[in-house]
């Protein structure tokens, strides 16, 4: 079953000569349709840069599951263990899996079939059908398909996609008939609904082909050079993301080093949001994390510039419900770190001390200008992900806006929150006193960290941070140290007895910075011309999650220009559009996240 898809596919052949190859698969079960297509992938020379599997479950497999039966190949099993090692959360709703260093992308969908595909915003260029499992002892295993199933499947297909699988044949190929499938193979004719046939066809409609349902660029970009303004958390994620799908990107900043801004901060905590209700700033924040681990497991140094220690979350102020909550799936890790690491990836090239005042429209182009007029670069397409300068910025392009469709109105309104933390090395406090693991709540902990330059060597702590608008008057150092003892002392009474003396004294050190939020509390991320192929784009407002949202916005972003499968449903991703500002926008947005996640169209 799982080489004659492939085979049937006409795989790996016509990936061949490809940027990109997107799979759909109907029912992952033990994921070796995946893993044997990621082995042809790894075994081509030929390959197309970018391998994307999306595939649908009711149920996840578990970990020996996964594992079982592949000690017969090998690769096989070696992928296999690779898989196993992000196995983990996988709640109903969108997961995405890396591996090859972001070359094969896996994105698994939890929940109903047929939901799960409405929920789509690509177009796959091979579909792997298989059945789902039957649920009952009088139900067959096709049960859960009818023509609604067939209709959602179509959606997520171009002209000339080929479909392959052993199935029950009677009444699905007249469903995929009817929804514009050429049935390629010559099925025999199916008496008992046990019997089953293998089936192949190909998308080929008689009609033209309508996307009207789709509110997201859905169509792959020319790969091309283009520039990102600011070298922070998000515009370096931005750039690595795009390098790795082949563009040729240029990241400039006014500073004359990366993560000079609120992304230097010296150490942050990487854990998800959680709410009774499972809101959408926690699911966001929950695929953001997944992602954001992913990357420091391949980029960084684990204990010197990360760590997955877990988290313990305090709740101070909910109840009823756990004072406590347990985040296995957290980490601290220094931001400036990451984003040296992003911007040192092949097809990135950083320019400081490059103060980006406007833009000039220059045929298909796009000239970024310094205060003087002077040209700095000329890109195809500029990202803008310099934070609360992106608006003022944006004010300055040497163009029409309005005759490019670009309001600024439509964005949401982001402003500048001041923070500030607290820290020190540990010096002669008995190891004792601090807790084993990072602490949050309101404020948060970060108990050992390795800290290593010129100036000191050792290990250090943490407490922070302050939260004030930028628009008030400054607070002092001492006043902000002040609250950042408060805040030590509710998560963690006997540390912040055996530390008091040190804030009393002046003994510990500042760090401070301005983050950059929107209304919300949620980026936004997305074009901001109204086009098929939008030449400007947004991404920033990440606000104190930094850690939480810059991989997964970056991803999105990406996807959007690569014509790929999104790492989120698409009604998250709606609910971080850059344009999400218009009225008409806000009513379907607030529509959309009224559904559970498993039904978002």
């Amino acid at each position: 079953m799982v080489a004659s898809c492939l085979k049937a596919c006409g795989l790996p052949q016509a990936w061949r000569g490809q940027d990109a190859w997107r799979v759909l698969e109907t029912h992952f079960a033990d994921g070796f349709n995946f893993l044997n297509t990621w082995r042809a992938w790894r075994n081509d020379p030929l390959r197309p840069r970018m391998l994307h599997f999306v595939a649908v479950t009711t149920t996840p497999p578990g970990i020996d599951e996964l594992l079982a039966g592949k000690e017969s190949c090998p690769e096989h099993l070696l992928l296999a263990n690779a898989l196993a090692l992000q196995w983990s959360g996988l709640l109903p709703g969108f997961h995405r899996l890396a591996f090859e260093g972001g070359h094969v992308l896996l994105t698994l969908c939890v929940g109903d079939l047929t939901a799960m595909l409405r929920a789509q915003q690509f177009v796959a260029d091979a579909v792997y059908l298989v059945a789902q499992p039957a649920d009952g002892p009088h139900r067959t295993a096709n049960s859960n398909w009818n023509v609604w199933t067939a209709k959602a499947l179509a959606r997520c297909c171009r002209r000339g996609t080929t479909l392959a699988g052993v199935l029950e044949v009677d009444h699905l190929c007249t469903d995929l008939t009817q929804c514009g499938f050429e049935i390629v193979s010559d099925p025999p004719s199916v008496r008992a609904t046990s019997v089953k046939a293998a089936l192949r066809a190909r998308f080929n409609p008689r009609w033209p082909i309508k996307n009207t349902r789709r509110s997201l660029p859905g169509r792959a970009m020319s790969i091309d050079n283009c520039a990102v303004v600011g070298a922070g958390l998000a515009g370096a994620s931005v750039a690595a993301s795009l390098a790795r799908r082949g563009w040729q990107v240029q990241v400039l900043d006014q500073a004359q080093a990366p993560a000079a801004g609120a992304s230097g901060l010296p150490v942050g905590l990487l854990v998800p949001h959680v709410s009774t209700d499972d809101c959408v700033l926690s699911r966001l924040s929950r695929s953001g994390v997944r992602l954001m681990l992913q990357q420091a497991r391949s980029l960084l140094r684990q204990g010197q510039d990360w760590e997955p220690t877990g988290t313990l979350e305090r709740q101070l102020d909910r109840s009823p419900g756990p004072p406590d909550i347990w985040h296995p799936q957290a980490a601290w890790l220094k931001p400036a770190q990451l984003v040296r690491a992003w911007l040192a990836q092949p097809g990135i090239t950083f320019q400081g001390g490059a103060t980006v005042a406007s833009l000039r429209q220059c045929g298909d182009a796009w000239e970024l200008l310094d205060r003087q007029g002077n040209i700095l670069h000329c890109a195809k397409r500029v990202v803008f992900a310099n934070a609360g300068g992106a608006t003022a910025l944006l004010k300055s392009v040497q163009v029409d806006l309005p005759a490019l469709g670009v309001c600024v109105n439509q964005f949401p309104d982001m402003r500048g929150v001041r923070g500030q933390v607290s820290w020190a090395m540990h010096k002669a406090l008995p190891n004792a006193a601090f807790p084993a693991c990072p602490v949050n709540g309101a404020g948060s902990i970060v108990p050992c960290v390795p800290i290593e330059t010129s100036d000191v060597q050792g290990i250090a702590w943490f407490v922070g941070a302050t939260y004030q608008p930028e628009g008030q008057p400054a607070l002092s150092d001492q006043t902000n140290h002040a609250a950042n003892l408060a805040r030590l002392h509710k998560l963690s009474p006997k540390l912040g007895q055996a530390l008091a003396g040190q804030f009393t004294v002046d003994a510990v050190n500042t760090w401070k910075d301005t983050r950059c939020v929107t209304p919300d509390r949620l980026p936004a991320v997305g074009p901001l011309e109204p086009t098929e192929h939008p030449t400007l784009w947004l991404c920033a407002g990440m606000g104190s999650r930094g850690l939480s949202f810059s991989v997964l916005c970056a991803e999105v972003l990406a996807a959007r220009w690569s014509g790929e499968p999104l790492p989120l449903d698409s009604g998250l991703a709606r609910a971080l559009d850059a344009r999400r500002g218009t009225a008409f926008d806000q009513i379907r947005l607030d529509r959309s996240l009224e559904l559970p996640v498993s039904c978002a169209p």
